[in-house]
């Protein structure tokens, strides 16, 4: 049985409303491949929401190495915000022919994270994950859509990078294909060239850029979740383009510009 996780996030989520052309896309795209037997999870993030609200509260977004300083208020909001995207991911996506439902990483403790420390405090890595409540969905023929949101040990609620938790996730669910889907086409090995795009690159090509800073802002945790992935058994990671309807379907058959990542 083959196994595909989708990462969604950035700009790609910029429209979650029912009318969404790339979330309409996104579940043909996942009712498909279901019907063809594969197992599907979609993990997503929800920056532009999360900042709109904490802008309405009076709040300022704030950034270290492409991970949100969340303060323990923040984390309120964070939660709302993933909230609120997953539900209507779900409702878009739900209006075809995909059975999907919403979980986050409290769900099961599914994602239990452990945080950052300073300047980050609620923003955590992910300690451990615990992928059977998503098997459980498909064994009930059930596509899960998982918001970040984790526990720490005390059970407090974390802010769990979704480019992570994908990373995390797939490895442990041994995943075949991890498509992560932003706002961009390839990954540059020159941030400031659009020409530099790489098609494939070496998981010591990412280091190297995650060392240089050539692999910079939210790109940084999106290759971490790359190598976390491919070291922990998932078998092929594949950068894309998400704005784009359809990119699951053009991913796998190679119709769109991409960056794979090699182990």
């Amino acid at each position: 049985m083959t196994r595909l996780l989708v990462k969604m996030g950035g700009h790609a989520l910029d429209d979650v409303t029912p009318s969404s052309r790339v979330l309409l896309a996104l579940a043909e795209d996942l009712a498909e491949l279901r019907g063809r037997g594969t197992e599907v999870v979609v993990v997503h993030g929800g920056g532009p929401q999360i900042a709109d609200l904490l802008a309405r509260v009076g709040l300022v977004s704030e950034f270290h190495l492409g991970l949100r300083i969340t303060s323990p208020q923040t984390m309120r909001y964070v939660s709302m915000a993933l909230a609120e995207v997953n539900t209507a991911i779900v409702g878009a996506m739900s209006r075809g022919e995909l059975r999907c439902v919403g979980l986050n990483g409290v769900d099961a403790r599914m994602i239990v994270g452990a945080s950052l420390g300073a300047p980050w405090d609620r923003a955590a890595t992910v300690a451990s994950v615990d992928t059977s409540i998503l098997e459980d969905q498909w064994r009930c023929g059930v596509v899960p859509v998982v918001s970040p949101v984790g526990l720490d040990h005390e059970g407090e609620l974390v802010n769990c990078n979704a480019d992570v938790v994908a990373g995390a996730l797939a490895g442990a669910l041994r995943a075949d294909h991890v498509v992560l889907l932003s706002d961009i086409d390839q990954l540059l090995a020159d941030p400031d060239d659009p020409a530099s795009a790489l098609r494939q690159v070496s998981s010591s090509q990412v280091r190297e850029l995650i060392a240089t800073g050539a692999a910079r802002d939210g790109m940084r945790p999106k290759m971490t979740g790359a190598l976390d992935a491919l070291r922990a058994g998932a078998r092929r990671v594949i950068l894309a383009n998400g704005t784009r309807p359809h990119a699951v379907r053009d991913v796998l058959l190679g119709h769109i510009p991409t960056t794979e990542v090699l182990a």
